[in-house]
């Protein structure tokens, strides 16, 4: 990516009780894309890694740090995290994983698609390339079987429209709509990817190796996994109603212009 497309770009990474992960994930970022800024966004983790986050920052101007009051989930953070990012005008907005499932070695191939005309790229695991590792089998069997049932649903081509490591410009965040998101987890990932669909934007994906951490425990929960279902059809059903009452607000048009010409 060129040098002054990379000053722009800031990784958001939201935290909470990731102290072990932290300081080495960002390290990584900081190697693998030197010019690149990070963001922590820590919902007051009670293990001090908002603490760690601010030793960081300290000693690096290219770390920041966002203190948000509690947990409130993984879309709201990168929410606050996009907002932070943009009125602080930068041009590229990263999502990241703190605890090192998103390999930051892969961030400059994901850049690159941004630099060739992409508003949006996934980070995938499902498209030829693309890999988990030391994911339990029943985890990558839910995952596959999640991002199925989104492409059916919603009708969009994406292979991985759950995953987390992804890269926006600034102006497909503004044309997303973002005030009304209210999503989190799997389904954030889903709602961003299908609004940025819905608007026409460019949407590419790149294939990403996914590493399950060895370090903390997984934020991942039924609740995350039922909201995205729900949210996920009823999107799907509104999508389809739309469709259907599109094509019926056409099918009057085209019986009158029948029935002039027969009277003609």
């Amino acid at each position: 990516m060129s040098a002054a497309g990379t000053d722009r770009v800031l990784v958001v990474v939201p935290t909470y009780n990731e102290k072990e992960n932290l300081p080495r994930i960002v390290a990584r970022v900081r190697a693998a894309v030197p010019a690149a800024h990070v963001l922590v966004a820590d919902d007051s983790s009670p293990d001090g890694t908002g603490r760690i986050a601010d030793d960081l920052a300290a000693t690096d101007d290219h770390v920041h740090v966002l203190h948000r009051p509690g947990k409130a989930g993984l879309g709201a953070a990168y929410l606050d995290g996009f907002g932070w990012g943009v009125r602080n005008g930068f041009d590229v907005l990263v999502e990241m994983d703190a605890d090192g499932s998103h390999l930051p070695e892969q961030l400059p191939d994901l850049l690159a698609r941004i630099d060739a005309g992409a508003d949006l790229v996934l980070g995938s695991r499902y498209v030829p390339g693309g890999s988990v590792v030391n994911w339990p089998r029943h985890r990558e069997v839910l995952s596959r079987g999640g991002n199925t049932y989104v492409r059916l649903v919603l009708g969009i081509p994406l292979r991985d429209a759950t995953g987390g490591y992804r890269a926006f410009r600034r102006t497909a965040l503004e044309a997303l709509g973002l005030a009304d998101v209210a999503s989190q987890g799997y389904c954030f990932q889903v709602d961003l990817a299908w609004r940025a669909v819905r608007a026409g934007l460019r949407v590419e994906e790149v294939p990403i190796t996914f590493v399950e951490r060895e370090t903390g425990t997984s934020k991942m929960s039924r609740s995350i996994v039922a909201e995205a279902l729900w949210r996920t059809t009823q999107w799907g059903a509104r999508h389809r109603f739309e469709q259907l009452a599109a094509v019926v607000r056409r099918h009057p048009a085209q019986s009158d212009a029948g029935n002039r010409g027969s009277a003609g």
